[in-house]
């Protein structure tokens, strides 16, 4: 093996157990100096207690880390960094309440005899975020007036920075990021993989495996599966791998959508007419009928998410109307929302949907409990009762009802989420990217768990990134474009043709 290919980083035989789950059973896993090496797998597989092990979040229970041929024993990620092993994870880890400038040289800002040099501080943060992600923007702004996808690039940017790095580890860095944004970060990794620099990509988009990795590493249920060349693993191969079962279950969506199909009603649920909000999503109208899921298609920033707040009631609109069950809708928020039987899952579920320091049952019955009103308390014996149901529906892995939701993987909590809201009952549940950043087996389950609420006959609003996704689960799909509504299409449509739609361009 030459010195380029030489493995950088070697753990062997690492175990963790935590209170009634077995995270990582004798997992080993290579680093070779220059490659980027995806680890793959469904949450729960032990992804994330792989990398938390190896910088020095959770310790072993068994197994060695070999960092450049030296055996190494993380203490923090401070510690790790210290090593040369850098980190950027899925849930943004800045402070919104500070600039772009003070988050990316946090720790290392530059200082004159009285104080930072917030001058020299700005521009390099500045030259920063241009040289390494080609992003011009304002570092003197607080970074929480900026979207989600630039507080990812700035966390990107923070981490790349760090000259130093032998090893640079990315969890889910794309899940907030448009294509160009995606293009630009795969451009940034090929170049550090020329330098030398071994990375560890972690990502739930099959696509992107494929387009940037050279090896890839899956996990399941804490074990290792095996290690293999991107050129040689197919991708159904690879999926088979990840989810351990059989692929039938997505094969079988078009004939189950078809079906589905059959109990949509003709009167609408809900009919919103020129609704729009300035500064926010142009007027639009919009039919919702039992028994159908609609699709919002569209890139990052196209009004999906606003659509969605418009309909809950997060955001009041300043044009048009909604009519909610043949009766026009006055009062425009989420209580009343919830009360009519209209449900939201939010686009973030670290920020606006699970509370970390409640059980996964105290999650769940929150919003059922808002409904009731707090003088109707429901009793400890409701509260398992309906937890447990949620948690067998929905096969949510824990241990207990009571574990704290935030001792379970990124997939679990969305479950919970969504639990948390079938709870309520809603007539229209409104998903607004219910399969982001979590593995293809649970997204299976969420598209088949979407088209039976809709055989229910129950109206879904489905919003997702990923395209395929949005065709394979809905019956009928809005195209957004620049915060404007310009297309629909109903029944069978190819993804050519969206994709037309949302560029604005001819098929």
């Amino acid at each position: 093996m030459s010195e380029t290919n030489a493995n950088i980083l070697v753990m062997e035989g690492v175990s963790k157990a935590f209170p009634g789950v077995q995270a990582l059973d004798n997992v080993d896993f290579t680093l070779r100096r220059g490659e980027i090496h995806c680890l793959v797998g469904e949450n729960g597989a032990g992804k994330s207690t792989l990398i938390k092990v190896l910088t020095g979040v959770d310790q072993p229970d068994a197994g060695m880390i070999i960092l450049d041929g030296n055996e190494i024993h993380s203490r923090s990620p401070q510690h790790a960094q210290t090593l040369g092993i850098s980190t950027v994870y899925q849930e943004i880890n800045l402070c919104p309440n500070l600039t772009v400038a003070e988050n990316i040289l946090l720790g290392r800002e530059p200082r004159k005899w009285n104080g930072i040099d917030w001058v020299r501080m700005n521009a390099e943060a500045g030259e920063i975020l241009k040289r390494v992600l080609d992003v011009d923007i304002d570092v003197t702004k607080l970074l929480g007036t900026y979207t989600v996808a630039i507080q990812q690039m700035v966390a990107i940017a923070r981490a790349l920075d760090i000259t130093s790095a032998k090893i640079l580890i990315l969890d889910e860095p794309t899940s907030s990021l448009d294509e160009h944004e995606v293009q630009q970060l795969f451009k940034v990794m090929r170049k550090l993989r020329e330098d030398g620099v071994g990375i560890i990509f972690i990502t739930h988009f099959i696509g992107q495996v494929y387009e940037i990795s050279d090896r890839i590493t899956v996990l399941r249920n804490g074990l290792l599966i095996g290690t293999f060349d991107t050129s040689s693993l197919q991708r159904v191969e690879l999926i088979a791998k990840m989810i351990g079962r059989s692929l039938d279950d997505l094969d079988e969506m078009s004939k189950i959508k078809l079906e589905s199909s059959k109990h949509i009603r003709t009167e609408a649920l809900l009919k919103a007419d020129g609704l729009g909000r300035a500064g926010s999503i142009s007027p639009f109208d919009l039919e919702l009928h039992a028994g159908e899921v609609v699709g919002l298609a569209g890139l990052l920033g196209s009004g999906r998410t606003e659509t969605a707040n418009l309909l809950f009631g997060i955001d009041k609109p300043d044009t048009g109307s909604i009519t909610y069950e043949g009766v026009e809708v006055t009062e425009y928020t989420p209580l009343a929302s919830i009360k009519r039987g209209v449900a939201l899952l939010p686009e973030d579920r670290k920020a606006e949907g699970v509370v970390d320091d409640l059980t996964v049952r105290e999650n769940i019955v929150l919003a059922m409990q808002a409904n009731n009103g707090w003088f109707n308390y429901l009793s400890v014996q409701e509260q398992y009762a309906i937890a447990d149901k949620y948690i067998e529906i929905l096969q949510i892995a824990t241990p207990s009802p009571d574990q704290p939701v935030k001792n379970l993987s990124g997939g679990n909590q969305q479950k919970v989420i969504l639990a948390r809201w079938l709870a309520t009952n809603p007539h229209l549940l409104i998903l607004d990217e219910p399969t982001r950043g979590i593995d293809v087996g649970t997204k299976a389950e969420i598209q088949k768990l979407v088209l039976s609420l809709a055989d229910e006959g129950k109206s879904c609003v489905f919003i997702s990134s990923e395209l395929e996704e949005v065709l394979r689960t809905s019956h009928r799909i809005i195209v957004l474009r620049e915060r404007e509504k310009v297309a629909e299409f109903s029944g069978e449509v190819d993804e050519n043709t969206i994709i037309h739609a949302i560029a604005g361009s001819e098929a």
